[in-house]
């Protein structure tokens, strides 16, 4: 499973976020997604780490906490939705 991170800072790092999520345990990886068309940081990232234990707590200290400025909306990762291709098709 893995914890989403909301609300960051562009200015934010994958290092940064490594840093900040390792006082709570092994973090094993930081995804941080970038817009396809700007490369730019999309402003939220995804953290793996090695217990759910771990995860549990860095979701109970970090969500609401304030971090480079800005408040943090972390919590568990929901799975990707498929996209229904509505191209076309008309809703009524």
């Amino acid at each position: 499973m893995a914890i989403y991170v909301g609300n960051l800072s562009y200015d934010a790092s994958e290092q940064d976020i490594t840093d900040v999520f390792a006082e709570y345990g092994q973090v094993r990886r930081v995804h941080l997604p970038t817009d396809r068309d700007t490369g730019r940081m999309r402003g939220f990232a995804f953290v793996d780490m090695e217990t759910l234990a771990q995860e549990d707590a860095a979701i109970d200290a970090l969500d609401g906490a304030e971090w480079l400025g800005r408040a943090l909306k972390v919590n568990k990762a929901k799975p990707r939705e498929e996209r229904g291709g509505s191209f076309g098709k008309r809703r009524y």
